[in-house]
């Protein structure tokens, strides 16, 4: 018996793509990716090249992603367009 433990399966290294559930089905699955926080080291997933960190608090920017974000006139939830009660524009 050895006193060195087992190492871990390997999980995918920094900004590779690991197949999100359902990633055939269309454009609208995001991606599951994993890199390095830039500031502590800590291992991040995140969606599309999107990264947070929740030791330090470090985040890339939004434009930093592997596509573009959806506009907010695609979201079918939305809410509605504020109306301005005094009708000027």
């Amino acid at each position: 018996m050895s006193d060195t433990p087992e190492s871990a399966p390997a999980r995918p290294g920094a900004a590779e793509r690991a197949p999100a559930p359902g990633a055939g089905s269309g454009p609208a699955t995001p991606d599951i990716t994993y890199t390095r926080c830039k500031r502590c080291g800590t291992e991040l997933a995140g969606l599309d090249g999107r990264y947070s960190c929740g030791v330090c608090g470090w985040s890339n920017h939004w434009s930093e992603g592997h596509r573009p974000l959806p506009r907010a006139e695609d979201d079918p939830d939305a809410p509605p367009s504020p109306v301005n009660p005094l009708g000027e524009q």
